[in-house]
Order: structure tokens, then sequence, then C-alpha cells
């Protein structure tokens, strides 16, 4: 931060020491025509390379940050992709063994390192509910299956809001996932 404050002052010191000598040289010039109107299109040339310069600098900046944003949401979706397929296992064999809490206690630590706090919260509430089925007993009844993706459909649309940041129907979307699970 201090090195760019230090690179914006110089060049303010710059531009302006170079402003006023090309002011004094075009002042002094003023008996030849031709010689101020050679230091003019200097002066323009200086301009039009510092404004291309600074669109250029913005541009990188934009670009750079339009990349971190992909390189994110790749990871985030990979991720909760893996976590539905983890699950959809869990339901698809009917246990929940003790590798699957263990599996799922490692991507409670990547999870939080990704997630968006609504996310959190919600994948709370489903570690609940599969803890809390686990407990039972190992099979999986068909209502404990229910419940697993009723929660599951709960979580995919914290998701959901995660990866699109544009949530203007959030309630309506949730509505409508909740509605089909239960129609399941």
């Amino acid at each position: 931060m201090k090195n760019s404050y230090k690179f914006i002052a110089a060049a303010i010191i710059t531009f302006i020491s170079g402003y006023l000598f090309l002011r004094t040289a075009y002042y002094k010039t003023s008996d030849l025509p031709f010689t101020q109107e050679i230091i003019l299109i200097v002066l323009g040339t200086i301009v039009t390379v510092a404004v291309t310069a600074a669109l250029l600098s913005k541009q990188s900046e934009i670009e750079l940050e339009k990349e971190q944003r992909v390189k994110i949401f790749d990871i985030k979706s990979g991720f909760y992709i893996d976590l539905i397929n983890l699950i959809e296992n869990i339901i698809t064999k009917g246990t929940i063994t003790k590798k699957d809490l263990i599996t799922l206690e490692f991507i409670t630590h990547k999870i939080s390192i990704i997630a968006d706090v609504n996310v959190l919260k919600e994948y709370y509430n489903f570690i609940e509910l599969v803890k809390r089925i686990s407990e039972d007993d190992d099979e999986l009844s068909v209502l404990e299956s229910d419940e697993i993706s009723l929660q599951l459909a709960k979580l995919c649309t914290k998701i959901r809001f995660d990866l699109i940041i544009d949530n203007n129907d959030k309630d309506e979307i949730d509505e409508i996932i909740t509605k089909n699970i239960k129609k399941i």
C-alpha cells in the first residue's frame, strides 16, 4: 500500500514538473509556431500514453478479479457436487458407516474454508440430522432417508445462493425446491 502511494506521488510530481517544463518551453518558443506545435504534439502524446496506461492497468485488475471469481466458483461447485455425490452414496447404500462420518468430518473442514455463512448454518443442520440418525442404528429407514433428502434439499438451496450471487427470487426458489422434495 505504501509503495502505491509513493508511486502515485512520484507520478504526480513527474507529471507536474513535465507540464511546467513544456509550458515554459511553449512560451519561450512563441516566436516559432512550428516549435510550439511540436511541443503540443509531445504534450498530447504524453497525455495519451498516461491515459492508456491507466486504462490498461484497470483492465488488467478487472480481468484478474474475474479470473479469481471463476476459479473460486469452480472450486465451490466441484466441492458441492462431491458433497452431494457422497450423500447420494450414503442414501443409496442405506447405511451410515463410521467411514462416512469420518468423510463428513473432513468435508466439514473443507466447507468451512469456502462456503457462505448461510451454507455453513444449513450444513450444520444437515450434520446434526445425519449424526442423530447414525446414532440410532446403521441402517437407514425410508423415513430417515426422506429426512436426509429434505435436509439436503435445504442445503442445496443455500448452495445455489452461494454459487449464484443474484438471489432476487430466493424465497420462491427455496419453497419450490422444498415442495419438489416433499413430492418425491
